[in-house]
């Protein structure tokens, strides 16, 4: 009887993995190729972290007469500005649980500056709309498999090429100038995803931090004269397919 019980035991284990088996989805086979390529969409968020300089808070000036242009300022801040960004993705398969991935992507995104003044009314906005080339090179750290998911974490460098490198408007009115920002910016970014498997292909979630090496604050026009620096700050919420 007790033979009996583990017999059926035994069978029951056994049908219950190929059971399990036959849930595996193959995803497309992008895991088993040594090289394998997809398609990217992100949503992004980003904003500036600001250093500002020792003066910062006296009143923006006309560089050609000195004359105070506003009152004295109170505040200098940069609110999370959304954009997206359109890729495609090349994996190397390093090994069982490490890959080295880029995925080179064209980058639509907004970035913002707000300045607070004694005088409210002199409060100013300032969009710095920007289009570039997104160059990434990443290692992925991969988890076991668990049916048809698997978790990973990523990190590595990143260099951002401006499609088009911005002027400043000489004829526009002194706080109307635009604020620039240099046209390459060098960055680090790291973060957290999974693997989805599908019959036909692989979907992976993925939100990513990245932070620019050095200040991208390029020029000198009079509402960069309360800034030290800036650096770039972007969170990124993708969605891979491979």
């Amino acid at each position: 009887m007790r033979i009996k019980k583990a017999i059926l035991l035994s069978v029951m284990l056994l049908l219950s993995h190929a059971g399990f088996a036959q849930v595996q989805a193959w995803g497309g086979g992008a895991d088993e190729n040594l090289v394998s390529f997809g398609f990217s969409f992100q949503y992004l968020l980003q904003d500036y972290k600001i250093v500002r300089q020792d003066s910062w808070r006296t009143p923006i000036r006309d560089p050609e007469n000195g004359k105070d242009l506003t009152s004295p300022i109170t505040q200098i801040s940069s609110r999370p500005s959304p954009g997206f960004t359109v890729g495609f993705i090349t994996r190397y398969r390093v090994a069982e649980h490490l890959e080295l991935r880029t995925t080179p992507a064209l980058v639509f995104a907004d970035r913002e500056i707000n300045y607070e003044f004694e005088k409210k009314s002199d409060a100013l906005n300032r969009q710095i709309q920007t289009t570039s080339i997104d160059l990434p090179l990443l290692l992925k750290l991969r988890s076991d498999r668990l049916k048809n998911f698997r978790a990973y974490l990523l990190g590595g460098v990143k260099y951002s090429l401006a499609v088009s490198k911005g002027k400043v408007d000489e004829n526009a009115a002194p706080l109307q100038q635009n604020i620039l920002n240099k046209r390459g910016i060098g960055s680090y970014e790291f973060g957290i995803g999974c693997d989805i498997y599908f019959e036909y292909f692989k979907m992976s979630p993925e939100i990513k931090v990245a932070n620019s090496f050095n200040s991208v604050l390029a020029g000198n026009v009079p509402l960069s004269q309360p800034l030290s620096k800036l650096f770039l700050h972007s969170i990124m919420f993708s969605l891979h397919f491979e």
